[in-house]
């Protein structure tokens, strides 16, 4: 049966679904954590094995993949915003 309190008209997304949020930033040392603290914020149930991270071909970027557990468009619009607001943040996804 689906969750009729979560379907919204015209919405794409059907929450709750997992989501891969993807941030990319200067290869810095800190740059993981940095997306990773703000995703926690927004997703705070973050499991084992979330997070990933692949450099550029240089490395002077660093790409960071969290898979969150998304439960609505307005967390994930929070969570996007802020992300793209850090100074460290190059793009996100």
């Amino acid at each position: 049966m689906r969750d009729l309190l979560n379907e919204v008209p015209g919405e794409i997304m059907q929450y709750p679904c997992e989501i891969a949020v993807k941030a990319m930033g200067r290869a810095d040392s800190d740059f993981e954590t940095i997306v990773v603290e703000i995703v926690r914020r927004h997703a705070p149930d973050l499991g084992e094995g979330s997070v990933s991270s692949k450099p550029s071909s240089k490395g002077n970027y660093l790409a960071v993949t969290v898979r969150v557990n998304a439960v609505s468009r307005a967390q994930m619009d929070a969570l996007y915003h802020e992300l793209s607001a850090h100074e460290a943040v190059a793009m996100a996804l």
